[in-house]
């Protein structure tokens, strides 16, 4: 007797002899240390899985499976859906076995291919999964930033986007979907409204980007959805081509209308430590403490990095050339020090870099290993004396929350006196009775916007990592328009990278 099939929202880790018939929604490559694929599949009652073909069975199935075909599956393990970027909202992950079959087959039951979008108005009430990719659609109303590839800095292109209700989020194309996106808009041929369609696009605080595996983006293609949408605008506005703002053209110099703060603490959650250490969820956040002591690694307190951006060295005893294609001859020291921080009894663990640490200490951690090594020093497992300068010391720190790991990156940090106590004063709300707002917000004066780059050790794209900071000259605040290579330096996968410059500072008499 033949098996029957089994239905998707069924499936769960009990057996491997399920039975799938199934559309290919979409598939896409991986591309880590290691390659493998990565599929949506949908049955005919329109419930979706992640599936997963590792590395070791890719070439049996890479050139067979096509993106909307419909097959019959025979078999597969099953796990808990652990991707860090999720698409659909089934909790487990269908994984390929040796002996896992596959049958293409005319199934007209089972729904066309089709999209999910995420409406814009909760991406803007912050309704949206942290891990969860998104497909999402609009009319590009404005361009907001234009970066082009250059050393050290990579492709992106920022719109602002607008759906039929009147609602706008930024939207950020790195790499080749911002390269993908200018032939277009330069093109003198294309008058009129640009509709793009993003699949897999990462949301995070009312902005999004396309993720570096898996998105695709479609601009004024003759497909249902985009025409459908093109067909709903005004009139007029189905005529006008997107113009480039003032910002743009002036590569975002400008600024001046917001103040230091208001620019420190745009999008983050203001709140106290001891607030901070009951998050639950990844959270971009501003508040108040105290450094207190080292927390000693077994990584000693610098790394070797390339001599453009921070991106550590494969190897701190070889020349190289570095992915921001600088050609390095001699890796030098860059600071990475994890430091506990205190507010009353609360106490975390924060990681300080290279820019942040060169600030404070006056001198770079390539002058301080240089100095210790002329006094006979070697050892990377020695704090240097002049390290205890960032201790005691009262700062503000910009800081991305993961509760899975138990330090916290600072991007960015300020200790001057003044700008603290404002912070503090004004911007940090205390638990009290019935409150359980954590921040005060800056107001979105027409959406300030965003212009360095960091990207997350997984490859793919934050879009809250751009971030535009032209502080005062008594505000120590690091630039941050470089890229880093987060994971080489020690930390885990999901932690958020943190760019610095090598700052050209010689000590004070």
């Amino acid at each position: 007797m033949s098996r029957k099939v089994d239905s998707v929202k069924d499936i769960n880790d009990s057996k491997e002899t399920w039975r799938l018939a199934v559309r290919i929604m979409d598939v896409w490559s991986v591309v880590n240390s290691i390659e493998h694929l990565e599929m949506i599949v949908m049955d005919s009652l329109g419930d979706r899985i992640q599936v997963l073909i590792r590395h070791d069975h890719l070439l049996k199935w890479k050139e067979v499976i096509k993106e909307n075909m419909t097959c019959i599956i025979n078999n597969g393990s099953v796990y808990n859906s652990d991707f860090q970027w999720k698409v659909c909202d089934h909790s487990k992950k269908f994984v390929f076995l040796g002996g896992t079959t596959m049958k293409a087959i005319e199934l007209q039951n089972i729904p066309p291919k089709g999209y999910f979008f995420k409406d814009f108005g909760e991406i803007l009430q912050g309704k949206c999964k942290t891990d969860r990719l998104e497909d999402i659609i609009g009319a590009v109303s404005e361009i907001n930033h234009i970066q082009s590839n250059t050393p050290g800095k990579k492709v992106v292109v920022s719109v602002v986007l607008k759906d039929l209700k009147g609602n706008c989020i930024n939207c950020n194309l790195w790499e080749i979907y911002g390269s993908k996106f200018l032939p277009y808009y330069n093109d003198p041929k294309n008058n009129g409204a640009i509709v793009i369609l993003l699949t897999h696009a990462m949301v995070k605080d009312g902005q999004v980007s396309n993720a570096l595996s898996g998105s695709k983006l479609l601009i004024n293609e003759d497909i249902p959805e985009i025409q459908d949408f093109m067909s709903k605008l005004p009139t007029n506005e189905q005529k006008e081509k997107p113009t480039q703002s003032a910002k743009s053209l002036s590569n975002w110099s400008g600024g001046s209308q917001y103040s230091p703060i208001e620019r420190f603490v745009h999008n983050a959650k203001c709140m106290s430590l001891s607030q901070f250490c009951k998050i639950k969820h990844e959270t971009l956040c501003v508040t108040v403490a105290t450094t207190l002591k080292f927390a000693v690694s077994k990584y000693g307190w610098f790394y070797y990095g390339c001599t453009r951006c921070s991106s550590k060295a494969p190897n701190p005893e070889k020349a190289y050339e570095c992915s921001c294609g600088q050609k390095v001859e001699q890796p030098i020291p860059r600071y990475k020090i994890e430091i506990y921080v205190s507010n009353g009894e609360s106490k975390y663990r924060f990681v300080f870099w290279d820019s942040e640490c060169a600030a404070i200490l006056r001198m770079t951690a390539e002058f301080m290993h240089n100095s210790m090594v002329e006094n006979g020093e070697d050892d990377p497992m020695v704090y240097p004396d002049e390290l205890e300068m960032l201790l005691n010391k009262k700062m503000t720190f910009r800081v991305k929350v993961q509760p899975t790991f138990s330090q916290a990156p600072a991007w960015k940090l300020c200790d001057d006196e003044a700008f603290v106590k404002e912070i503090e004063n004004d911007y940090i709300v205390e638990d009290n009775q019935s409150k359980t707002e954590y921040a005060k917000l800056v107001p979105n004066k027409e959406n300030l916007k965003t212009s360095a780059q960091t990207l997350s050790a997984s490859g793919e794209n934050d879009p809250e990592s751009i971030i535009l900071m032209t502080l005062a000259k008594d505000v120590v605040i690091a630039d941050k328009g470089e890229e880093v290579d987060f994971e080489a330096s020690g930390a885990t996968q999901l932690s958020d990278t943190k760019p610095s410059k090598k700052l050209k500072i010689e000590p004070s008499s």
